[in-house]
C-alpha cells in the first residue's frame, strides 16, 4: 500500500478550499430559498452539481500533490543543473574551509578532482584560515591560479532550520553566526583580462630621464686632444647602445647632458641590472687619467609629462648634490639611489665658490642680522665654519650670532678663545631658545655642515625666516631644507671649513681673519680629514694655507685637542673590544660614562680602527642622551654613506653616521651586522 504524501502549510489549506466553498453556498442557497422557494430549488441544483466536483476534486488531491511533486522536482533539477552549469565559477566550503561542492566551472579551474577533497587554503594558497569570513560581511582576496588572477570573494550563507522561525534573515553583518547552520560560499571572477590591461597601461607610461656627465671638462684634460674626440665618440656610443635596449628616445641637450624617454617596463630592467650604465662609462679608458663619471635622474610615477621632468630634474640635482656616479629615481613618495660607490672628483676651477661668495655677500648686506647655526652636537668643523661666516657678517657690519646648545670637549677649548674676549660680543653664542626670540623675516639664516632639517641644533628657525643659505659638505639625502635660498653643497669638498675658507677669499671689503678664527677653521679641517690623511685634495691644502697665513697655528690647535687620562683609557678600552665581522667590518662600543662628547670620541676610536689591516670598514657605536649614535668610517673600498642612508642616517663616502632612537645597543649593532650580510650578499658593498 502506498504511502501517503502528507500535505502541509498554506498547499494544504488551498486543496481545502472547494469544501469550504460547499458550505458557503449551501449557507447561500438556504436563504435565497427562505427569500424565494422556486429560486432556492434551482440554486439546490446547481449546489449539488458543484458538491459533486468538490468531492471529485477531493478524492483526487492525491493525483494533484504527486503532479506537484513532480513539477517541483523537475524545477529542483533544472535549478540544480543551472548551478552547475552557471558561466562562472561557484563553490560550497564547509566552516573550516573544506570544499563540499563546485559547480563545473570550479572544477575546470582546479583541474584535478583530487584537489576538491582538500581545504581551500591548500587549492589557493592565498586563502588562508584566518580570513575566512565569521559574520555576515564578505571577504574579498586576490588569487593567481593557473597564470590567470581572479577575485575571490568568500561569503557566509545561512540555512534555516525548517522552523517557522525566520529571524535568521535579519542577521546583523557584524554578528557572528552559528556554524551549525551555515556554510560559505566562494565565487570566482576572472579578473585576467582587467589586470592585464591594467598593467600593460602602466607599463605603457613614459619615464623621463636626464643624464648628465659629471667630470666632462676634466676628464677631456687628461687626455690629448687627438684623443678626446674619441673619448667623447665612445662615451655617446655606450650611452646609446644602452638606451637602444629599452627602447628609448635619447636627445643630447648639451655637450655633456642627455634628455631621454622610455616606457615603464623598462624601469625594472634598470633596477635589476642596478644602472651597470654607470660602471660601463666608468670602464671607458684610451689613455685618459681620470674616468668620465655620470649622474642619472629619473622621473616615475608622475600625473604629466611635465611632473615627470620636474622629478627628473629634482632626482639629478640630489645626484650631483650627492657627489654624483649614481642614479637616483624619485617619484610623489620616495627616492631610490643607485650607484655612487666612486671617490668624487675634487673640481680644479673655482667660479662656483666665487659665485656663492657673492651671492652670499648680497645676501647679508640684504639683511638686518645673520644667525648661523649647524648640527646637533656640534663638532669642531661645524664651529669652526660658523665662525666663518661670523667673520664674513662682521666684515659686512651685520650683527651676527652663533647657536650652540651643547659643548662638546673638543669644541670647549677652542670656544673658550671667543668667551670672555673684548673683540666678540657677549650674545656670540646664543641657544634654541635665544635664537627663536632673534629670528625674523628680516633675518639672514645660515646653516653649516648640515642640510638635514631634523638635524640642525634648532629645526624651528627654518620657519621663522625665508632666506636661508646652506654651506655643506656632506652628501644629500630625501631630507632636504625647502626652499633654500642659496645652497652650496660640495660633497668633494674635504670639510665644511674648506668651503668657508674658499668663499672668505672672494668676500673683499678688507675681510682679514683674527688669529682665534683662523685656528677654529684650520682645526675643522684638520678633525674631518684625521689630520689631512682622509679626503684631501690640492683645494684642500689651499685652504689650509690661506688660514695659515690668516696666523692659524698648527702647535697650539694639536694642543686643544689632546685627550685626558679618562677619555684615553676609554677609546683603548672599545679598541681592544673590537669585533671583525665578515671578516673585513670592525664594530665596537665606545661608552659614554664619565665622557663629556663620547660622540667625537666614537668617532676617533672608527678613525683608529681603520689603521688596523684588512679592515674596509669600521663602525663605532655609542650610547648618549637617550640616542645610539653610530660613527662609521672608511679608506676607499667601501661606502659608509650608502651604507648609512640604509639606517637613516647619511655623510660621505668615508665619513658618515646615523643615530637609532627607541633601540638598543644590541639592536642597533644587530641592525648594521644585517645591513652590511644583506649588501654584502648584493654586492652592494
Amino acid at each position: 500500500m502506498r504511502k501517503r504524501i502528507n500535505v502541509k502549510g498554506a498547499l494544504r489549506i488551498y486543496l481545502s478550499w472547494p469544501i469550504i466553498l460547499s458550505l458557503l453556498l449551501i449557507l447561500m442557497n438556504i436563504a435565497i430559498y427562505m427569500v424565494n422557494s422556486d429560486a432556492g430549488i434551482l440554486m439546490l441544483g446547481f449546489l449539488l452539481f458543484y458538491i459533486a466536483i468538490a468531492v471529485v476534486l477531493l478524492l483526487k488531491r492525491s493525483t494533484i500533490t504527486g503532479e506537484l511533486v513532480r513539477f517541483a522536482a523537475d524545477y529542483g533539477q533544472v535549478q540544480k543543473q543551472l548551478l552547475k552549469e552557471m558561466a562562472f565559477p561557484y563553490a560550497i566550503l564547509d566552516n573550516e574551509g573544506k570544499m563540499l561542492w563546485g559547480n563545473d566551472e570550479f572544477q575546470d579551474i582546479l583541474g584535478n578532482q583530487k584537489l576538491a577533497q582538500k581545504p581551500i587554503s591548500s587549492i589557493f594558497p592565498e586563502i588562508k584560515d584566518s580570513m575566512l569570513p565569521k559574520n555576515m560581511q564578505d571577504q574579498t582576496i586576490k588569487i593567481v591560479r593557473n597564470e590567470k588572477t581572479y577575485n575571490a570573494i568568500l561569503r557566509r550563507i545561512v540555512a534555516p532550520d525548517f522552523t517557522e522561525d525566520e529571524s535568521w534573515v535579519f542577521q546583523d553583518e557584524d554578528s557572528v553566526l552559528n556554524e551549525t547552520n551555515s556554510l560559505i560560499a566562494i565565487y570566482l571572477y576572472d579578473e585576467t583580462e582587467i589586470t592585464n590591461l591594467t598593467r600593460e597601461k602602466t607599463e605603457q607610461k613614459m619615464i623621463i630621464g636626464l643624464l648628465y656627465i659629471d667630470n666632462y671638462e676634466e676628464a677631456l684634460e687628461s687626455i690629448d686632444e687627438v684623443r678626446r674626440s674619441l673619448l667623447i665618440a665612445l662615451i655617446d656610443r655606450k650611452i646609446n647602445k644602452y638606451m637602444q635596449g629599452m627602447d628609448a628616445i635619447i636627445k643630447k641637450l648639451e655637450k655633456d647632458k642627455y634628455i631621454f624617454m622610455f616606457k615603464q617596463k623598462y624601469l625594472a630592467q634598470l633596477q635589476a641590472n642596478k644602472f651597470n650604465l654607470l660602471d660601463e662609462v666608468r670602464a671607458v679608458n684610451i689613455g685618459n687619467e681620470m674616468s668620465v663619471t655620470i649622474s642619472m635622474g629619473l622621473g616615475v610615477n608622475a600625473e604629466s609629462y611635465l611632473t615627470s621632468y620636474e622629478y627628473a630634474r629634482a632626482a639629478m640635482d640630489l645626484a650631483l648634490g650627492r657627489g654624483g656616479d649614481q642614479a637616483v629615481i624619485k617619484d610623489k613618495e620616495r627616492l631610490l639611489y643607485y650607484g655612487g660607490k666612486s671617490v668624487q672628483v675634487e673640481k680644479n676651477t673655482r667660479v662656483k665658490a666665487r659665485v656663492k661668495a657673492h651671492a652670499l655677500k648680497e645676501f647679508i648686506e640684504g639683511k638686518d642680522k645673520v644667525v648661523i647655526m649647524g648640527h646637533s652636537i656640534a663638532d669642531v668643523d661645524s664651529f669652526g665654519a660658523a665662525i666663518g661666516v661670523f667673520r664674513i657678517a662682521k666684515t659686512l657690519n651685520k650683527k651676527a650670532h652663533i647657536v650652540i646648545n651643547e659643548v662638546t670637549t673638543s669644541v670647549r677649548p677652542i670656544m673658550k678663545r671667543f668667551i670672555n674676549n673684548p673683540d666678540y660680543d657677549e650674545d656670540l653664542f646664543v641657544k634654541s631658545d635665544q635664537a627663536l626670540q632673534i629670528v625674523d623675516n628680516n633675518t639672514l639664516l645660515v646653516i653649516v655642515d648640515v642640510n638635514r632639517p631634523s638635524y640642525t641644533e634648532c629645526q624651528e628657525l627654518l620657519e621663522l625666516t625665508k632666506t636661508v643659505v646652506i654651506l655643506d659638505h656632506h652628501r644629500q639625502s630625501g631630507e632636504n631644507v625647502e626652499n633654500a635660498a642659496l645652497s652650496y653643497i660640495e660633497p668633494y669638498a674635504s670639510s665644511s671649513c674648506e668651503l668657508v675658507a674658499e668663499v672668505l677669499q672672494y668676500i673683499g671689503e678688507g675681510l682679514k681673519l683674527r688669529q682665534a678664527e683662523a685656528d677654529a677653521m684650520y682645526a675643522g679641517i684638520m678633525i674631518d680629514t684625521n689630520n689631512f690623511l682622509t679626503k684631501t685634495g690640492v683645494r684642500t691644502f689651499e685652504a689650509a694655507a690661506y688660514l695659515r697665513r690668516n696666523g692659524a697655528d698648527v702647535t697650539r690647535i694639536r694642543k686643544s685637542f689632546r685627550s685626558d687620562m679618562d677619555e684615553y683609557k676609554t677609546k683603548a678600552e672599545a679598541i681592544t673590544a673590537t669585533e671583525i665581522y665578515l671578516d673585513h667590518y670592525a664594530i665596537t662600543i665606545c661608552t659614554s660614562e664619565g665622557i663629556n662628547s663620547p660622540t667625537i670620541l666614537a668617532a676617533q676610536v672608527a678613525n683608529e680602527l681603520l689603521n688596523i689591516t684588512n679592515v674596509r670598514a669600521s663602525f663605532v657605536f655609542t650610547d648618549f642622551n637617550g640616542k645610539i649614535y653610530v660613527s662609521a668610517r672608511s679608506i676607499d673600498e667601501v661606502n659608509v654613506q650608502i651604507i648609512m642612508e640604509k639606517l637613516g642616517g647619511g655623510g660621505h663616502m668615508s665619513v658618515a653616521g646615523a643615530q637609532f632612537t627607541d633601540c638598543t645597543l644590541e639592536d642597533a649593532i644587530h641592525n648594521v651586522k644585517t645591513t652590511l650580510a644583506t649588501m654584502s650578499k648584493d654586492g652592494d658593498l
